[in-house]
């Protein structure tokens, strides 16, 4: 049970971090590699609100939301906008946007070391014991789990009940077809990948409470949640919300009867078996 829930607690914190890279890849079809780093940044602002004024991460997420959307739609309209326009096919756009967010991430980087510096940084917010089923979990994990619940739900309920969600919705689907019926295709593609971008940034804070960050380890974070992302199902939000789930409770058994060392293979041994057997995602339908 113990191995259950502090898995669970991992998930939902992955299904957060994951959930940004879905809006901007599943929907706003740029695949972005930059997406670490802005988790990064986030966690940098609610460092810093901390440690300058003692204002709580969970205040903090109002302002750094945002500012990142604001952020990412700058750098959709200006940046990435044009690879989209001159792209005469989905495959190109990806390799465009591969190569641009790649070199966003390390322009990102570098702005990050410049300002913030290279050392590691870590604070305690919540880091009080709480009691579950006769065993002990962290406060603060608790906090990140129920807001990437409250996050994740609202996102889901938007995306599918109100106009505007199922428009976006629409141009995951296919951008030709949402054209025809008056859709504004940029306009929402522009509003989704800058969501994504605030999503990643309020996991960037929450999480920070309990993780230790630095000016690089934004790769790491990017490439966890592309993997979530593909084995939950491109442009799936129950999807990713599952395949995040499955990874954390699989990393947290594997670390606790295994090996510590090995979660990172165990996380990509999942990953190709997904991509083997079943590439469309956990959710998504052959074909598609």
């Amino acid at each position: 049970m113990d191995i259950l829930i502090t898995g669970l607690l991992l998930g939902g914190t992955y299904a957060l971090i994951a959930m940004g890279l879905n809006l901007q890849y599943g929907i706003a079809r740029i695949m972005n590699l930059a997406n670490g780093e802005m988790l990064v940044a986030g966690g940098f602002a609610a460092f810093w609100f901390w440690t300058a004024g003692q204002i709580s991460p969970l205040l903090t997420i109002f302002l750094v939301a945002p500012v990142a959307f604001v952020a990412n739609w700058l750098i959709y309209r200006i940046m990435l906008r044009p690879l989209v326009k001159r792209a005469k096919s989905r495959g190109q756009l990806e390799v465009d946007s591969i190569l641009a967010t790649f070199g966003l991430a390390f322009v990102s980087v570098g702005l990050m070391l410049a300002v913030f510096g290279g050392d590691y940084f870590s604070y305690s917010h919540l880091a009080r014991p709480v009691h579950i089923l006769g065993d002990t979990y962290a406060l603060n994990r608790l906090t990140a789990f129920l807001a990437a619940v409250v996050i994740c739900g609202a996102l889901y309920l938007w995306l599918n009940l109100s106009r505007p969600g199922v428009s976006i919705r629409a141009i995951a689907v296919s951008p030709e077809s949402a054209r025809l019926v008056g859709i504004d295709v940029p306009k929402l593609a522009a509003i989704a990948f800058a969501l994504g971008g605030a999503v990643t940034a309020t996991g960037g804070a929450l999480i920070s409470m309990f993780f230790t960050l630095d000016a690089s380890t934004g790769v790491l974070f990017t490439l966890k949640a592309l993997v979530i992302v593909i084995m939950g199902g491109v442009g799936d939000v129950r999807g990713t919300i599952v395949a995040a789930l499955l990874l954390g409770i699989m990393e947290t058994f594997v670390a606790s009867a295994i090996d510590p060392g090995l979660t990172l293979a165990a996380a990509y041994l999942l990953f190709v078996l997904i991509l083997l057997f079943r590439p469309q995602g956990l959710f998504g339908r052959r074909g598609t």
